[in-house]
């Protein structure tokens, strides 16, 4: 039996709708009964009967932060997909980060450990991979600095230490680290948020750019990593490296609007994180803009998968046929 964690996520969801389709037998965490809706939504883009899927997977309540409700999502399992993330890039949130990404993260491992599984795949992301130097193509060997990375993309650098750890002890793993996923059902979160954005008719975009990746090939390559005898690797997955003006290029036609054309200047980010920084002081409010944040803009990092490639004979679907279905999904 397969065990995903996090399945009610965007990843989870469409790796669930995966291994149920290749006649998988899957377990999954959840939260709370609000977030099965959402799988229940993905599944519906892709079937007919989605309740029908539903009832395949073995839906386990729990929180990785408690090893106790964990433990019981590990009898019977044989491998393990650990999805399951806090995705924010506010400092005032790095101790819920921690806890959810770091320990959480290790509560998984070590059950595995305990348990025997067979094998791991850890979704990671790119921003625990190293910056380049001197405007290299980033890779899987960039050495790691924090000194300009997100409170997020530190976590989750923390979490993979945990994870390499578990693989000196003797559990076979692999880390994937995704760029931006592309994918459909989750519109006011993640990459849904450059959807929703762009339906409304903005006229500015912000600079830099970033990697951008569609869910179907993150899925692809997970899945055709666990089914292999590659293990104590990592992989970077990027299909295109994007402006995000170029992004949004691609989205605004296929949503039946202009998309911004209004690059916003470095000044102003440089003064909208401040004054975001100076609201959330005030009022308490969730920071929308952080420093950290900024100055990434500065640097746009390209990020190489030729290792994917290379290892796998990997071959990365068309991102704009992939953002054409989001937006045909989006607007219906």
């Amino acid at each position: 039996m397969i065990l995903v964690t996090g399945g009610t996520g965007l990843i989870g969801s469409h790796l669930l709708f995966h291994l149920i389709k290749n006649g998988k037998t899957v377990r999954a965490t959840y939260r709370n009964e609000d977030t099965l809706n959402k799988v229940s939504k993905v599944f519906g883009y892709y079937s007919d009967d989605p309740s029908s899927l539903m009832k395949h997977i073995d839906w386990v309540k729990g929180d990785i932060t408690n090893i106790g409700e964990l433990e019981t999502s590990f009898e019977g399992i044989n491998y393990v997909y650990h999805c399951a993330a806090l995705i924010s890039f506010d400092p005032k949130q790095y101790k819920a980060l921690a806890k959810i990404n770091v320990d959480g993260t290790a509560n998984v491992v070590n059950l595995c450990l305990k348990h025997g599984i067979k094998k791991l795949c850890y979704v990671s992301s790119i921003a625990a991979i190293g910056p380049s130097v001197k405007g290299d193509v980033v890779t899987e060997e960039n050495e790691w600095n924090d000194t300009h990375a997100s409170v997020y993309g530190i976590t989750k650098h923390d979490a993979e230490l945990e994870v390499w750890r578990a693989s000196q002890e003797g559990l076979p793993v692999v880390i994937v680290n995704p760029g931006v996923v592309i994918g459909p059902g989750f519109w006011r979160s993640g990459s849904g948020t450059f959807f929703t954005y762009a339906a409304k008719g903005k006229k500015s975009f912000i600079p830099g750019g970033t990697g951008f990746v569609t869910i179907n090939d993150v899925v692809s390559a997970m899945t055709t990593l666990m089914a292999s005898h590659i293990a104590q690797e990592q992989f970077i997955m990027v299909s295109q490296n994007l402006s995000y003006g170029e992004l949004f290029q691609k989205i605004a036609p296929k949503l039946d609007v202009e998309p911004p054309t209004k690059k916003i200047p470095f000044w102003m980010l440089e003064f909208f994180w401040r004054l975001d920084w100076l609201r959330s002081n005030l009022r308490g409010k969730r920071r929308r803009l952080t420093k950290t944040m900024t100055k990434g803009l500065y640097k746009r990092e390209h990020y190489s998968s030729e290792k994917l490639i290379e290892t796998l004979d990997f071959t990365f679907e068309d991102l704009d046929a992939a953002i054409a279905f989001c937006c045909a999904k989006f607007k219906a």
